[in-house]
């Protein structure tokens, strides 16, 4: 007999874990794709649907993923418009890690015939990004 749980073992949190990040001497891009982010429009009460690309490259700390996917969803039942929703994630995952580099981009669906996208960025103080290297 197989029994299946239909009990949900987690809800969302803002609560935004991190790691010791396993190679600190380096830089190197961490980049994660978040294709079901949701709130609501602040005016009608809608839902609106993007598609979060996030990419740090990381001081000390990094951030943990099931913490990440649990703070993403807690945004399904907020109404903000979309540039203060990105730039308040960007803003949630800086304090969490101070990574060296942080960018988020939310790309939203489109709205009234309307595409937004919003790109808010972080760059630590004195961090120098690294020389692009174009291979042949």
């Amino acid at each position: 007999m197989i029994v299946v749980n239909h009990t949900m073992s987690t809800q969302p949190s803002k609560q935004l874990e991190t790691f010791d990040n396993p190679n600190p001497q380096q830089d190197y891009t961490i980049r994660m794709e978040i294709p079901e982010f949701t709130c609501l429009c602040p005016k009608t009460g809608q839902p609106d649907f993007a598609t979060l690309h996030l990419e740090y490259i990381p001081d000390s700390l990094c951030i943990e993923l099931k913490s990440l996917k649990l703070y993403i969803w807690s945004f399904r039942d907020t109404g903000t418009f979309h540039e203060a929703v990105t730039n308040q994630i960007l803003a949630d995952l800086v304090a969490a890690c101070s990574p060296r580099f942080m960018r988020v981009k939310a790309k939203f669906n489109v709205r009234g015939g309307i595409y937004t996208t919003v790109i808010a960025e972080h760059q630590a103080p004195g961090w120098v990004a690294p020389t692009a290297i174009t291979l042949p």
